[in-house]
């Protein structure tokens, strides 16, 4: 049973949320936030969230995939493309 996109949002969120720097509130994260330029995460934060996804979802992310995830909706686009082809 997969989960719904709405658990797929909740979750990508708790994951985000554990790196949000402290000026920018968990309430920010909306599936058009861009991950750098409207929730100011770093790069080095944005690898350790590909890496909780990938251990959440239980997907592997390749550099392109990485490179295509702007947004919270991208992120959740990608998810749903690699668990499909599991």
């Amino acid at each position: 049973m997969s989960d719904t996109q709405e658990e797929k949002y909740k979750k990508l969120k708790a994951i985000v949320e554990t790196y949000l720097p402290d000026d920018v509130s968990v309430d920010a994260i909306t599936l058009e936030s861009n991950f750098t330029s409207e929730l100011n995460i770093n790069s080095a934060n944005l690898v350790d969230i590909v890496l909780d996804v990938e251990d959440t979802f239980d997907i592997m992310l390749e550099n392109d995939d990485m490179d295509g995830m702007l947004t919270v909706k991208d992120a959740l686009q990608i998810i749903d493309k690699k668990m499909a082809e599991k």
